[in-house]
């Protein structure tokens, strides 16, 4: 480990309609493990999902993640009051996990997405990031960030659909998408 000071950790944040947000939280994750730190995911909306990335930093020290929501997709339109109660424990988890000391990075995942579709409020993440510590970095992603968000961020990216598969009817693969 590197005897250089801890600077203030940031908060950082993904979003736009491109591919790509999960995978630059995931590269900043790996990033901060192989540098001896300690990272937690709260992952919302996603459940228990066998994505590709997870089973293998599952086995690498000084990471754990916490899903939450169900297998099948929310529609934004209709959202169960099952799914809102799922986001509300993700944010309370991710609560916990920012204050407990325990961790030098949280990744909040498709935190951005459940406000914008109103499974939880943007004023509570706006409230997490105001009590974040200062010896925390805090990591948002998703779809809809709001402009409030962006305004508090210290790093904010757009990832910009420009072609993408699905648009000629190819479908998530595995090993690839998930």
């Amino acid at each position: 480990m590197n005897d250089e000071p801890i600077t203030k950790r940031l908060v950082e944040i993904y979003t736009g309609n491109g591919k790509g947000k999960t995978s630059a939280a995931l590269g900043g994750a790996l990033r901060a493990l192989g540098q001896g730190l300690r990272v937690h995911i709260i992952y919302f909306m996603k459940g228990d999902y066998p994505y590709g990335e997870r089973n293998v930093l599952a086995r690498l020290p000084n990471i754990s993640f916490q899903p939450f929501g169900h297998l099948h997709f929310i529609n934004p339109q209709n959202v169960k009051e099952e799914e809102r109660e799922q986001a509300r424990q993700a944010l309370q988890a991710a609560r916990e996990a920012i204050a407990s000391g325990n961790f030098d990075l949280v990744v909040l995942d498709e935190v951005n997405l459940a406000a914008s579709w109103k499974l939880i409020e943007v004023e509570d993440i706006i409230g997490l990031i105001k009590e974040k510590p200062e010896d925390v970095e805090l990591i948002l992603t998703g779809r809809h960030a709001d402009a409030r968000l962006i305004e508090m961020a210290d790093l904010v990216t757009e990832m910009v659909e420009i072609k993408h598969p699905f648009r000629k009817g190819i479908e998530a693969r595995r090993g690839f998408d998930y």
